[in-house]
Order: C-alpha cells, then sequence, then structure tokens
C-alpha cells in the first residue's frame, strides 16, 4: 500500500538524516520543507527523530530545526539546532523546543487537495509524449528511400 511505502522511506529518511551528506540532499530539503510548511515533526510525531543516528551521539542534545515552533528559529530551517538550555545526561524529544504532532496526516491531506493538478500534470505530459510519438512514425513513413543503384562505382 501506498500509505506503507511512504511512511517506510520517510522513517527511513529520518534516521540517516544527515545534514553533511549531500548525496541525499534533495531529498532532505524536501521533508525539511514539508515540516516547516506543516509546522509538524517526524512522521507520527517528534518521537521519530530519536531514532537519527547523529542525534543518538549527541545525546539529544540537538534538535531537528524546522521542528522548531520558536520563533528565532524561522531563519534556520535545515540540518540540527542545538538546545539553548544545558542538560545534564541525555535529552528527550520532549526537551526540544519543536511541534509535537507528526506530519503524516498533513502529507496526506496535501496530497487529497493537490491530486487533480498532480494527475492533470501527468496525463498532459503522456498525450504530449504520444503527439510527438506518432509526428516521429508519421514522418519515418513518409521518408522514401533513395535509389542508389545507378551511381557509378568508383
Amino acid at each position: 500500500q501506498l500509505k506503507e511505502e511512504l511512511s517506510r522511506i520517510v522513517r527511513s529518511l529520518i534516521e540517516k538524516y544527515d545534514p553533511l551528506n549531500d548525496d541525499e540532499r534533495n531529498l532532505q530539503d524536501a521533508w525539511d520543507y514539508v515540516q516547516t510548511q506543516i509546522a509538524c515533526c517526524g512522521w507520527t510525531g517528534a518521537k521519530d527523530w530519536e531514532n537519527n543516528e547523529i542525534l543518538i551521539n549527541q545525546s539529544m542534545t540537538a534538535y531537528p530545526c524546522s521542528c522548531s515552533n520558536s520563533s528565532k528559529d524561522f531563519e534556520v530551517d535545515t540540518g540540527f539546532c542545538n538546545l539553548d538550555v544545558p542538560i545534564n545526561g541525555t535529552a528527550t524529544y520532549a526537551d526540544w523546543p519543536v511541534h509535537q504532532q507528526g506530519c503524516m496526516d498533513g502529507v496526506e491531506q496535501w496530497l487529497k487537495d493537490n491530486l487533480g493538478v498532480i494527475l492533470g500534470v501527468c496525463t498532459g505530459v503522456a498525450v504530449i509524449e504520444l503527439l510527438g510519438m506518432i509526428l516521429s512514425i508519421s514522418l519515418c513513413k513518409n521518408i522514401h528511400s533513395e535509389d542508389y543503384t545507378k551511381v557509378p562505382k568508383s
């Protein structure tokens, strides 16, 4: 099912999210944009970010900037931000100044709202490609092969 596949992709993205990894930059930027626009964090909630390898290594004293619900982080919407208040030991997602609700419902609603546009664009592209193919086939049929038997051989 599409929902389960999307959920698996997003969870994997969150676990492997690394601001220094340029290979996954586009996907990570897209996810940061989603979290900023929908004002959500993680797939089912901010707790999903506790599985991120980099945050685990930092004892959860950093959090994803795109999840932030504080106004001072608005200029930074990618990568990780550090907690202002020093916490002895390991912090948890509950200590982060982030939105607690997950993005699943927001993404689902956005897809439902924009399904018509997405399908329309895909259909338009398919029709244009089909017309191009028909045109190239008809051009190929109309090309007459020349008779080179009368050309003298050197």
